[in-house]
């Protein structure tokens, strides 16, 4: 069957969207369409330029017999200020405010608009970084990390608190809180994460940061690197913090229950990533 380049462009940029970070043979996209490389070759080159205008991602050529293009999501300073924008003002409404200081963030993780534009963000800022699969812990961290593990076409790997016989054997470790100083446990599959991986951990919200550093911890039991470390919201910095290296969307600067008020702005986001 012979497409029309207007049928070829669509499905092709489809498939690229759906294969992020995946190299895909000229060979390929020539028998699935029944045209000539040539004619593949000028399609990619305008959903490149398109991407790139778009701000939606580029496109890398790798040459050679073996080689093809692999599609990199890439979001711009202008596409992203406005995504941040909308966080923070999420997060600032008072009806957030539960007794005790925490804030309401279960609506936020279950909107699938906002997690998705949430992690193109993170996935945009280590799409060039090798990666093999995305870490969070149990629960609220997960759909934040299944849309940034979309994004980058990696596998997820969930931390839990409790052994489940599900699981089969598992590695467990134990790990102080940063807030509380209580010693907690983690506990992961020895199936889910192969030695050596290269990890991009995920969570939704970072006060000290004890529990990424027990991910971090559990990371050396396998042997795995930590490729990077992504939240959605960090409580403003704290002398006790246990983790420099990180990236943040939202910054909760300050909390009055008196006042009912949330101070929150932009995380580090732009600093790291644009200057």
């Amino acid at each position: 069957m012979k497409f029309r380049r207007s049928e070829r462009l669509i499905d092709m940029t489809n498939y690229l969207l759906e294969h992020p970070r995946q190299l895909v043979s000229l060979s390929f996209f020539a028998d699935r369409y029944g045209s000539a490389k040539s004619s593949i070759s000028e399609d990619l080159a305008i959903i490149k330029e398109t991407f790139e205008q778009r701000g939606i991602g580029t496109l890398q050529t790798v040459p050679g017999a073996a080689g093809g293009v692999k599609f990199f999501v890439r979001v711009s300073k202008e596409e992203a200020t406005p995504i941040v924008e909308d966080l923070c003002a999420l997060m600032a409404n008072p009806e957030r405010l539960l007794p005790g200081g925490y804030l309401y963030m279960t609506d936020i993780l279950g909107d699938p608009s906002v997690v998705q534009k949430a992690g193109r963000l993170l996935a945009s800022a280590y799409a060039d970084t090798k990666i093999d699969v995305v870490m969070t812990v149990a629960t609220k961290g997960i759909p934040l990390a299944y849309a940034v593990a979309s994004q980058l076409n990696v596998p997820v790997v969930i931390v839990r608190r409790d052994t489940k016989v599900t699981e089969g054997s598992t590695v467990s470790i134990n790990y102080v809180s940063g807030s509380t100083k209580r010693i907690q446990t983690m506990v992961l599959s020895k199936r889910s994460l192969e030695e050596g991986s290269n990890v991009l951990i995920v969570d939704d919200f970072m006060k000290a940061g004890g529990t990424v550093n027990g991910m971090i911890s559990m990371l050396e039991e396998f042997r795995a690197t930590v490729a990077g470390i992504a939240v959605l919201v960090e409580a403003q910095q704290q002398e006790d913090r246990l983790i420099d290296d990180y990236l943040s969307l939202v910054q909760l600067s300050d909390v009055d229950l008196k006042e009912k008020t949330i101070k929150v702005t932009a995380g580090n986001y732009f600093d790291r990533l644009y200057n």
